[in-house]
């Protein structure tokens, strides 16, 4: 897979410094049972890398001592670590809320069949890909049944009191584009996913987050076959809003990934673009320091996360319609 970090390295992106650390974004590995053509971090059900037992030690360490609001935990599939479950008990014991962000067909594998069921027991807010509301465009993103077994997964965790207006038990899915374009309105892109999902099978949830595609790992090497890498990033660039600079995730999140390095973002980590400071480099780093005030590692993909509405882990970064 050809690399773009040579194509993104040099930037006038403004600089950006970091606000106080809330969120704790863990990549537990890159085991998953989805090769999804979108996927940033390229996971897959060959890929062998997996957090050690010790730094999921260290993860509850600093979520002790650094008064983390939150552990968001991706991959892979987080759910194939076999420490997820331990790791989502002491964090909510903590009062830290988890999230988990889940491709949804992990849910109706044999091995994890009681998988929804723990998440609602343990209150795990639950971000969801599902990138369309067609079966022929999520299977052609996904894989060949993926939709159904998606929609399977929805319907099964609505039973349990996710997504339901006057349920604590918060259900999210995520949106991204086919292919090198800006996601649409995320408010009414929300309203079509609420109203088809509903009429077709009766599923509800609480928010749809829209997520820019980045010019990285997968993604950016399919802009590169096709010769669109240039064009794409016109468009990001083009689009480019700078109120959205105050609200990017990088400011209030960082991540770890299955080593335990730092990087200001999940896309940064994809690219090896380690966190500037030489002294807050590792998960260790954490006990002993703090990363507020200090700048933010950037790139060209950052124009990713500011063009049109914005796109975060969150979702949109305002309600400006492109």
């Amino acid at each position: 897979m050809k690399s773009t970090i040579e194509m993104l390295e040099i930037t006038d992106f403004p600089i950006i410094q970091r606000d106080q650390l809330l969120t704790l974004q863990v990549n537990l590995g890159y085991r998953c049972n989805l090769s999804c053509v979108h996927c940033h971090v390229a996971a897959g059900p060959h890929r062998t890398e997996m957090m050690s037992e010790e730094l999921v030690e260290l993860v509850i360490e600093v979520l002790k001592k650094k008064n983390i609001q939150s552990l968001d935990l991706t991959g892979g599939a987080p759910e194939m670590h076999p420490q997820f479950k331990r790791l989502v008990k002491v964090a909510r014991s903590l009062d830290v809320t988890v999230i988990d962000r889940c491709n949804l067909t992990i849910l109706m594998e044999p091995d994890y069949i009681d998988m929804a069921e723990f998440l609602a027991d343990q209150s795990v807010e639950i971000v969801a890909s599902l990138p369309c509301y067609s079966a022929t465009n999520v299977d052609k993103q996904r894989g060949k049944g993926v939709f159904e077994h998606s929609i399977d997964a929805l319907k099964q965790l609505n039973r349990l009191g996710y997504g339901h207006h006057n349920s604590n038990l918060i259900l999210n899915l995520v949106y991204n584009p086919l292919g090198a374009t800006l996601p649409p309105d995320q408010k009414k892109l929300e309203q079509q996913y609420k109203k088809e999902l509903f009429d077709q099978f009766g599923i509800e949830f609480n928010q749809l987050f829209t997520i820019t595609n980045m010019p990285i790992q997968r993604f950016g090497a399919i802009l590169l076959a096709k010769n669109e890498f240039s064009s794409y990033m016109t468009l990001l660039k083009q689009n480019y809003s700078a109120a959205n600079l105050e609200h990017v995730m990088c400011k209030s999140t960082i991540s770890v990934d299955w080593q335990g390095n730092l990087y200001d973002c999940d896309f940064n980590q994809q690219l090896k673009l380690k966190t500037l400071n030489p002294k807050l480099r590792y998960l260790k780093d954490l006990l002993h320091s703090t990363l507020s005030h200090s700048d933010i590692h950037i790139a060209d993909h950052c124009y990713g996360c500011t063009a049109g509405q914005g796109s975060s882990c969150g979702g949109a970064l305002s309600e400006k319609e492109q």
